[in-house]
């Protein structure tokens, strides 16, 4: 049986949307009473396992789901072994640098070298900055990192932004994009060049659907 890994939080209601519209039905996951962590689709065709965004691609990778959405984010900061098939074109945000709207800051090639950087994505922050040839301090945070340039802990954040409202509330400004960021569909590269549990018509069904 086919096994999709499903995130939760701000991809799930999309995820579950995309896949209704292939005949796919995981509603039960947003019933706020079902605390299941695996269902299976009524017609009896596919299961899915509701896991944290993070572990979608691990998942995949070590073929307990085979199929997965995961933001095109951790795809470039976890580089998990997965194929990436094709992007769902939703859960839109970028990935920012950030520095206090009082910074004298204003690009990050101003930043000071060895200067502090707070963020939940070391290995984005770190191929970035390298690629500026601007050595810098990386601070993995993985709750709220706004808090760093607040508490004087750090210069700047590189962060996910989505409306940016939650910068502007704690006074933070943008000041460059290292990239953009939707859900992807990825697959277990052996079970999809394989086409284990019929994996590949499910996903001609999504490219489709995406048309």
């Amino acid at each position: 049986m086919l096994t999709i890994a499903i995130p939760k939080g701000a991809l799930l209601c999309d995820a579950i949307e995309l896949f209704q519209g292939i005949g796919l039905d995981f509603s039960a996951f947003l019933d706020s009473k079902n605390r299941q962590l695996q269902i299976t689709d009524p017609t009896n065709t596919a299961k899915a396992l509701l896991v944290r965004a993070t572990d979608v691609p691990v998942y995949v990778e070590y073929g307990q789901a085979q199929l997965g959405i995961v933001g095109y984010d951790l795809l470039l900061e976890k580089t998990p072994i997965v194929a990436d098939l094709a992007n769902l074109k939703f859960g839109y945000c970028r990935m920012s640098v950030a520095v206090p709207a009082s910074s004298p800051y204003k690009s990050p090639v101003e930043l000071p070298p060895h200067g502090k950087v707070a963020s939940k994505f070391v290995h984005c922050t770190q191929k970035y900055f390298h690629n500026l040839d601007l050595p810098v301090e990386i601070i993995p945070l993985y709750g709220s990192v706004e808090l760093g340039p607040i508490t004087g802990m750090s210069e700047a954040i590189v962060d996910l932004v989505s409306t940016g409202r939650t910068l502007k509330e704690n006074g933070l400004i943008e000041i460059d994009t290292l990239f953009e960021s939707t859900a992807h569909l990825i697959a277990h590269p052996l079970s999809y060049r394989l086409n284990l549990d019929q994996i590949n018509p499910w996903v001609e069904k999504i490219r489709k659907s995406l048309a």
